[in-house]
C-alpha cells in the first residue's frame, strides 16, 4: 500500500482540523448534552442506564425525520406543560430542571399518524409522533397525542451503554 500524496495529506488535514473546530464550537455552545435514559420504553435500542449524547436543535423540523432518536420534554400531570417551551440558548441549568423522555419519531408534518390508538389526520404543522420502540412500557403518542417540536431537546446522535468505560491514553514525556 502506498502512501497519500503529500496534496491529499493536505486536504485531509485541514478537514481534520475543520473537523476539530466545528467540535470545539459545538461544545462551547453547549450544543452538545449528555442525557441518561431512564426507564423501559426504548428497550432494546436504549436501556435504563444508557448514556447517549444529544444534539440540540433550533426547531428545524427537517431534523426529525422518521425513525430518528429524539429527546423531548416530559409532560406534566394531566398531560399538560408545566410551562413555556425551553429556549434554545437555555444554558445546562434549565435544562436539568426538566423531565425528558427519549422516543423515536413515528411521523412528521403532513405524514399520516398510523394506526389507532394514534391520533386521526394527518400530523399538523409544528408538531410530531413520538413513539417508544417498547409499547407496553411507553408514554408516548399513543396516549398523549401530538407532541409540539418546540418540545425537542434535540436529536441522539451516539449512545455509551452503561457499563462501557471511556478510554483514555496516558502520554508519557
Amino acid at each position: 500500500m502506498t502512501s497519500p500524496s503529500p496534496k491529499i495529506r493536505r486536504v485531509l488535514g485541514a478537514v481534520g482540523a475543520l473537523g476539530a473546530v466545528l467540535t470545539a464550537a459545538v461544545l462551547a455552545r453547549g450544543a452538545l448534552v449528555s442525557v441518561t435514559v431512564r426507564g423501559r420504553s426504548m428497550e432494546p435500542a436504549y436501556r435504563d442506564g444508557d448514556r447517549v449524547l444529544v444534539l440540540r436543535l433550533r426547531l428545524r423540523t427537517r431534523a426529525f425525520a422518521t425513525g430518528r432518536v429524539i429527546v423531548v420534554e416530559r409532560p406534566g400531570a394531566g398531560h399538560r406543560w408545566p410551562g413555556p417551551p425551553l429556549a434554545p440558548a437555555a444554558r445546562a441549568p434549565a435544562v436539568a430542571d426538566r423531565q425528558w423522555m427519549i422516543k423515536r419519531v413515528g411521523a412528521t408534518p403532513g405524514d399520516p399518524p398510523g394506526p389507532p390508538p394514534l391520533p386521526t389526520g394527518p400530523v399538523p404543522p409544528g408538531h410530531l409522533v413520538l413513539l417508544g420502540d417498547n409499547p407496553h412500557h411507553s408514554v408516548d403518542s399513543r396516549q398523549l397525542g401530538y407532541f409540539p417540536a418546540t418540545r425537542v431537546l434535540g436529536v441522539v446522535l451516539r449512545a455509551r451503554p452503561r457499563g462501557t468505560r471511556r478510554v483514555t491514553r496516558r502520554i508519557r514525556r
